[in-house]
């Protein structure tokens, strides 16, 4: 019985999240304001902190993931998790071409994505392509939540350095505590958003003592099942490898509209600048420079 009732209710949960995601949301994207200087300062100084010049010096980076969905939100937002193909995963980026890659391996067998975030414009908020075991899907649900993704874990990964000098609107917004530590929390409204969207917005926690982003929360536009939800990251156990800052755990859960536990991850590997060419992480499966797997931590 009391599984029964609990599908019962995630499945109504499904029905219900876009149609309550706009009341009272966090983070509503119609308070759009200029940028403020002082918010663009503590963005940039978060930045230097998790190693901007270092970052700026890397033609790709490769990392690999392992982690944890709980169960519920898999119920709710089954197109988003994709349990039967999102579990471990070996990624790629190319900050400079905007490009990021991924490779899932699950019980269903192969994922991969291929994402390259574009501008603003409504005729050019980027291009996806997904494979499933090898097999090219034309579905715009697979596309379309395949790029929030892959849009949504370069800034998990990267935070500031991600955000940094994009010419992006911000504001600060008072304070924060995360884990007890007191943060500033930067407001970015992200042009072009996670995925396909023209917009979402970002809520940076700088911590206030060292400069570290302890948490992201962000609006999910870019997919119609998720519209108008809030979610968040908590990031955790930072080491600094090739000059760059990195969270090496994290933790998703969903804020708005109703609070959700979500994702648990961690970096097993990772590795830099191995010089290899877009096209190489453009198809159905890694190529050449980018085919090894990341470096095992």
């Amino acid at each position: 019985m009391p599984t029964s009732r609990l599908t019962r209710r995630a499945v109504l949960g499904v029905a219900i999240l876009p149609w309550f995601a706009g009341c009272s949301t966090p983070l509503p994207l119609s308070s759009r304001l200029p940028s403020d200087a002082a918010a663009v300062t503590r963005l940039r100084e978060s930045a230097e902190v998790h190693g901007w010049a270092a970052y700026r010096r890397l033609t790709d980076i490769n990392v690999s993931y392992s982690g944890e969905w709980r169960p519920l939100i898999n119920l709710i937002q089954p197109e988003l998790v994709d349990a039967g193909f999102r579990g471990p995963s070996q990624e790629r980026l190319m900050p400079a071409e905007r490009v990021v890659a991924q490779a899932y391996t699950g019980t269903l067998g192969r994922k991969q994505v291929w994402w390259r975030r574009g501008n603003a414009a409504p005729d050019q908020l980027g291009d996806v392509a997904v494979w499933f075991n090898g097999v090219q899907s034309n579905d715009p649900a697979a596309q379309d939540t395949a790029a929030l993704v892959a849009e949504g874990y370069g800034l998990f990964l990267l935070g500031p350095l991600w955000l940094n000098d994009r010419g992006l609107s911000m504001q600060l917004s008072g304070t924060e505590r995360v884990d007890d530590r007191l943060c500033d929390v930067v407001n970015v409204w992200l042009t072009p958003g996670l995925g396909r969207v023209a917009m979402d917005r970002v809520a940076v926690c700088i911590d206030r003592a060292d400069g570290v982003m302890r948490r992201v929360r962000f609006t999910l536009e870019g997919f119609a099942g998720t519209r108008g939800a809030v979610a968040e990251v908590d990031t955790f156990e930072h080491e600094r490898r090739f000059g760059v800052l990195w969270p090496m755990r994290s933790y998703e859960r969903v804020v708005h509209p109703i609070p959700i536990p979500a994702h648990d991850w961690r970096i097993t590997g990772l590795d830099v600048n191995r010089g290899y060419a877009p096209r190489e992480i453009a198809g159905p499966e890694f190529t050449n420079l980018a085919a090894a797997p990341a470096a095992k931590l």
